[in-house]
C-alpha cells in the first residue's frame, strides 16, 4: 500500500505554488513593460509618417512647420519640428530624427529606447 502511494506521488505533475508565483510575477512585469512600450512605438510610427509627409515641403522651415502640424494632430510629444535634421541629397529632401525614451523599472533601473528614422 505504501508503494502505491509513493508511486502515485511521483507521477503527479504541475506547477508548485512558488513556481506559480514566479510565473505570475514575470507575466505582470511583461504586461507592465509592454503596456508602457506600446504607446512609445505608436508615437514613433506616427513620427515616421509625419516626416514622410513633411519632406514634400521645399524649405527647412516648411518641413519643420509641416511636422509640427502633424505632431499636433497625432499627439507626438517626444520630438518637435526644431529637433528634425533636414538635409538635401541631390534634388531630394531627407528628413531624419533621433531621440530616446525611458521607462522607469525599479529604483535606478530604466529601460531605454533609442529611436531614429530617416526618409528615403
Amino acid at each position: 500500500m505504501a508503494m502505491n502511494r509513493i508511486a502515485s506521488r511521483s507521477r503527479q505533475r504541475g506547477l508548485s505554488f512558488f513556481g506559480l508565483v514566479f510565473v505570475g510575477v514575470i507575466a505582470v512585469a511583461v504586461f507592465a513593460i509592454g503596456g508602457q512600450s506600446v504607446p512609445i512605438f505608436l508615437e514613433y510610427n506616427a513620427a515616421k509618417k509625419a516626416i514622410e509627409k513633411a519632406k514634400v515641403e521645399s524649405s527647412v522651415a516648411g518641413v519643420r512647420a509641416a511636422f509640427d502640424r502633424a505632431a499636433a494632430i497625432d499627439d507626438i510629444s517626444s520630438i518637435k519640428g526644431s529637433d528634425l535634421e533636414v538635409t538635401k541629397r541631390g534634388d531630394k529632401v531627407v528628413v531624419s530624427f533621433k531621440y530616446a525614451r525611458e521607462i522607469p523599472l525599479a529604483g535606478p533601473a530604466y529601460l531605454v529606447y533609442r529611436l531614429e528614422a530617416q526618409t528615403k
